[in-house]
């Protein structure tokens, strides 16, 4: 195996035996096929629009397939094995569909005409010689293009699948999916052909987390500030990490009276804020931090635990009983529930002793999204023009294990009192729950959301240009990120499609952007390598 796509990866340079994210090597081989697949499903459906044949199938499975390949989302072999048989089968109906219009249907090679074999190990042995390092001839800096353009596809879908479950699509959104994904099969794109694609990713992204938030903020209600609580409570316990909101909504209505209190888990904090889910009187509070401690958290709890969309790590023995996955996540030996009826869930919950007690513990502020934090936009921007703030600071982005990540918590400690640090995804784990004060009424830590909220951000950061009349690039505002999985690399591509200049980032840079194509984004755009809060805080402030 090799793959590289996450920050975590082995030796910062690649997982050759195991993954770090605890992927096995038949896994691995089993996604890098499943990729192959959807890229020759993709050459179909690129023609298909040519010809005016399109099939809503086609494009939710594309999103889906891709997003089961993200870092800590799918674990299943079997799955794998599905995904990869239903490609074949969606591009085999759509090739004749295409045929039947006079369109081009000849792609007599590579994963246009691939068949896969009727077993695993077979299958596995396809896979070997699909991955990244499948051409020893091609040149780093295309490699390194081509991997950063599905990368970002990958975040794309992510988006996409999450906007779609709850009725928000764009076709122009699944059109580039395709588009992309075939183009890396295009030997004769150059260098210059993939950097636009890349940029090209940033703003198809931009339009897919617009579309995310729309369908958030249009079920569920923009969010509002809120205190969730990080004690736990008396009784039965459901614990529901992720990030899917749909999934969240359904738990919360099937436990609705049954004595069942409903916690948060990593990501699914922010949660809280939504006015529609505020409603359920047993949706309590939130329980542990970020994704990488759920073995010792889990371990603890006294519940059913549900996993939706990403963030699932291999289950101790001693709750695999209690945890289940839906939707895209999967593990093998842990039940899934496809239907959403969560009934073993709850009956789980209801056989598991509960927390014993209340604990009185500290509780945190949510739902400082675009709307909570423009609704005292005249407060801000007084407090600026007044100079009792200095400077904002956007720390955010993934949490991971790997060493380093301190980084993020010394920065915000050290933060000087008249700056704000405005934060999103499960990086805030690192500084969630510290108390940091206020400036004139405003919270010197406002959490915007998940990382799904990255558009919230964005529109903050528009909105605060506006009303000084001067670029993004010239607010009193830096951009302090760190990253893990593939989200993460489409927010960054996003960043830099608007634009956006200084940004540092850590960790560590990626393993797969080559030395000539860092060069570029750093002459481009400035975007560089945490060194030391003290040292970062000295460069931004003076």
């Amino acid at each position: 195996m090799f793959c590289f796509q996450c920050e975590q990866t082995a030796k910062g340079e690649g997982c050759t035996k195991i993954g770090v994210c605890g992927k096995k090597p038949e896994v691995a081989a089993l996604q890098d096929l499943l990729i192959y697949a959807v890229k020759g499903l993709s050459l179909y459906a690129v023609e298909g629009w040519k010809v005016g044949v399109g099939d809503e199938r086609v494009n939710r499975f594309a999103c889906e397939a891709i997003f089961s390949t993200l870092t800590n989302v799918d674990f299943d072999p079997d799955r794998f094995v599905t995904l990869i048989n239903t490609s074949v089968k969606l591009r085999d109906s759509l090739k004749e569909k295409i045929r039947a219009t006079g369109g081009n249907t000849d792609f007599p090679e590579g994963p246009a005409a691939f068949i896969p074999e009727a077993n695993l190990d077979n299958l596995v042995a396809q896979g070997e010689k699909a991955g990244v390092k499948s051409d020893p001839d091609i040149h780093p800096d295309i490699l390194s293009l081509q991997q950063l353009l599905i990368y970002g596809i990958k975040g794309v879908a992510a988006y996409a699948d999450h906007a779609r479950i709850l009725g928000q699509t764009d076709d122009n959104v699944f059109a580039f999916i395709h588009e992309a994904m075939a183009a890396t099969l295009n030997k004769e794109l150059g260098v210059d052909d993939l950097v636009g694609l890349v940029m090209k990713c940033g703003e198809v992204n931009l339009r897919a987390m617009e579309l995310l938030d729309a369908a958030n903020t249009g079920v569920y209600g923009h969010p509002v500030p809120t205190k969730v609580p990080l004690g736990p409570k008396k009784g039965k316990a459901i614990l529901v990490s992720g990030h899917d909101l749909k999934d969240l909504e359904d738990i919360l209505k099937q436990s609705e009276g049954k004595g069942i209190n409903v916690y948060t888990h990593g990501e699914m904090l922010p949660c809280h804020g939504y006015p529609e889910l505020k409603k359920y009187p047993h949706f309590y509070g939130h329980y542990g931090t970020a994704w990488q401690n759920q073995a010792k958290e889990f371990d603890a709890f006294p519940g059913a635990i549900l996993m939706t969309t990403n963030c699932i790590q291999k289950p101790r023995e001693s709750y695999k009983d209690n945890i289940f996955t839906t939707g895209l996540v999967g593990w093998p030996g842990v039940t899934h529930i496809a239907d959403k009826n969560f009934a073993p869930v709850i009956e789980k919950a209801l056989e598991l002793p509960g927390f014993p007690e209340d604990t009185q513990g500290k509780s945190v502020m949510v739902g400082f999204g675009r709307n909570a934090v423009m609704g005292v936009a005249d407060k801000v921007i007084e407090a600026v023009k007044n100079k009792a703030i200095r400077h904002f600071f956007l720390v955010a982005g993934c949490d991971g294990a790997k060493p380093g990540r301190n980084y993020y918590t010394e920065f915000v400690e050290k933060v000087p009192k008249d700056c704000v640090v405005l934060t999103l995804a499960c990086g805030k784990f690192r500084f969630f729950d510290k108390d940091l004060g206020d400036i004139r009424g405003i919270p010197r830590l406002m959490d915007i959301g998940q990382c799904n909220d990255a558009y919230s951000a964005i529109k903050i950061a528009s909105a605060l240009a506006d009303a000084f009349d001067c670029g993004v690039n010239d607010l009193p505002l830096s951009m302090i990120l760190s990253w893990y999985e593939q989200k993460a690399c489409a927010i960054l591509l996003t960043l830099l499609y608007l634009g956006i200049k200084d940004i540092r980032l850590g960790p560590t840079l990626p393993a797969f952007v080559s030395p000539n194509v860092l060069n570029v984004l750093v002459e481009k755009f400035n975007i560089g390598p945490i060194t030391t809060a003290d040292d970062d805080l000295k460069a931004i402030l003076g």
